[in-house]
Parts: C-alpha cells; structure tokens; sequence
C-alpha cells in the first residue's frame, strides 16, 4: 500500500494575466520540466495550455524528489495573435516601441524556482509586450 496521499503531492498551478490589455492571456502553451539536485538533468512533465481566464490547473504532481521545476511559456504565439492592437496601442504612445514581425519582445519566458515536498506552488506569470513579473502566489 502506498503512503501517498494528496496531501504529500507537490503540485503546481499558474496563471498569466496580460497586463497590457488587463485580461486574461488565453491560450498560452507552457511546459512544465523538473529536476532532482541543483546540477541534476531536466526532464519534461507536463504540459498544457492557459484557458479563458489564462489558468493553467491541470498539471501533473510532481515526482518524487523533485527539488526544482521550470515553467516554460510560450509567449510568442499568443502576442503574434494579438499583434494588431498591441501596435495600435504603441503608435498611440509616441514613446513606446511598436512590436517587431514576431509580435514578442520576449518569445518565451522561462521561471525556474525551488519547491519543497508536499506543497502547493502557484506561479502567476503578469505579462506584456516588453515585460514580465512572476513571484509565489497562494
């Protein structure tokens, strides 16, 4: 019989919210990668993408012995499709760049972080075309 119960899973979940527009990111593809020691191997998990309200909650429990995890987020895709209005808004601002063929300033943003076992992790990812924030939520 195993010991493990839901309470001694280490999970994660995250969300994006675009800061630019104020609105959830839609559709954000990310990958979930985990690895066990500081110099160890990183191997992929999971992977889902954001929904409606730019939530990511479906993401496998961690493994055993994991110590780190990385969220990678596409972000290339999701400021390709919404470009239009994102160069609209720069040629309002005299001073802000408009957003070059990608459409991302960053096409992807990787966060890496630690975890301890049996805990929850909500990594909130606030997002725009020329920045990023991430910290622990709860």
């Amino acid at each position: 019989m195993s010991s493990d119960t839901a309470a001694d899973r280490t999970s994660v979940s995250t969300h994006i919210l675009d800061t630019s527009v104020g609105r959830p990111a839609e559709g954000v593809a990310l990958t979930l990668s985990v690895r066990s020691g500081f110099e160890g191997a990183w191997t992929a998990h999971g992977a889902s993408k954001t929904d409606a309200d730019g939530r990511c909650k479906d993401l496998p429990a961690l493994p055993e012995g994991t110590t780190h995890v990385r969220l990678d987020f596409e972000t290339e895709a999701y400021f390709s499709a919404h470009q239009q209005s994102s160069n609209k808004q720069a040629e309002e601002q005299q001073d802000a760049p408009a957003l070059r063929d990608s459409g991302a300033f960053f096409p992807e943003v990787a966060i890496t972080f630690a975890v301890k076992p049996g805990e929850h992790y909500h990594v909130p990812l606030l997002l725009n075309p020329f920045g990023y924030s991430v910290y622990r939520g709860s």
